[in-house]
């Protein structure tokens, strides 16, 4: 490694919730990233001793003007230059966006280069499980000034007000509202009982299917986003890159699964985050901005 390459920027600035026990938010999100090399900086939006999917329990949000000047601190800190990537996902309130755009801004000041992959976390089949004010505030703050969004399929049907029953209408709505680079979790597979990744690039349509685990723990998507980030950073192909992400996570969640734990299981299963085995199936899709195939 030359010197170049060692100082090059790595850290990753990491925006998300904290639970005490569990893998998701944040605690899935840095344990992915460090595992795999990149330096983190973890930005706790909410504090939660568990995910609220396991039962009511105390929610400690900071007040908006102590996360705001928090987020300045950072803003200001000597070693923002250090920083090739930020990832935002679960806010504790609408009045966080503001504070995560304007730490993006000053990353990029720093760092042109830097990624920003926003993770729209605000509802799923069951429709929006955060506040409108809040889901709105991603939408028209954050969705705008990302480099790649990481939406599941429900996301993106409210961010469209349509709903995506097939393969074809989740490429269209991703087209309309998202960033250059649209990762779509939940999407509709063509292999009967499987699910998929959609990746949309304005010159590629890819979709990497793996079967569906009833009843799978929390944390997939932001396992999902924080992998993928991982391997944009480390020069991989998007089509590498979203073959091996998927392959990780879903090699995570049926192992999981298997064992009967009700938490992804990250630290048992942190070498399929670097060395996944499991079989994905990648397709090649028609482009819908484009006459061919991508």
């Amino acid at each position: 490694m030359n010197s170049e390459t060692a100082d090059a920027p790595r850290a990753v600035i990491v925006i998300s919730s904290h639970v005490v026990r569990g893998s998701v938010g944040n605690r899935a999100a840095v344990f992915a990233l460090e595992t795999l090399g990149y330096p983190v900086w973890a930005v706790p939006t909410v504090t939660l001793p568990w995910h609220p999917g396991h039962g009511r329990a105390t929610r400690i949000v900071p007040e908006p003007e102590q996360f705001s000047a928090l987020m300045k601190d950072l803003e200001r800190a000597p070693w923002l230059g250090e920083v090739a990537g930020v990832l935002s996902g679960y806010l504790g309130n609408a009045e966080q966006a503001k504070a995560v755009a304007s730490l993006v801004e000053a990353v990029r000041a720093k760092n042109p280069q830097a990624t920003y992959i926003c993770d729209p976390v605000m509802g799923d089949l069951g429709g929006l499980y955060v506040p409108e004010a809040l889901a709105i505030a991603l939408r028209d703050v954050l969705l705008p000034i990302a480099d790649i969004a990481t939406p599941n399929r429900y996301e993106l049907e409210w961010l469209t007000g349509t709903k995506l029953e097939d393969i074809k209408s989740v490429m269209a709505a991703a087209q309309q509202v998202g960033p250059d680079m649209m990762l779509v979790t939940s999407a509709p597979a063509m292999m009967a009982g499987s699910t998929g990744n959609l990746l949309l690039t304005p010159s590629a349509a890819l979709l990497a299917e793996h079967r569906i685990i009833d009843r799978p723990p929390n944390g997939l998507g932001d396992l999902t986003a924080a992998v993928f980030l991982a391997r944009l950073l480390g020069g991989q192909p998007v089509e590498k890159a979203l073959q091996s992400t998927t392959a990780a996570v879903f090699e995570i969640l049926a192992r999981t699964a298997k064992r009967g734990g009700d938490e992804l299981q990250l630290e048992t299963d942190a070498q399929s985050l670097s060395h996944p085995m499991a079989m994905v199936q990648l397709r090649h899709l028609m482009h819908p901005g484009k006459g061919r195939r991508a």
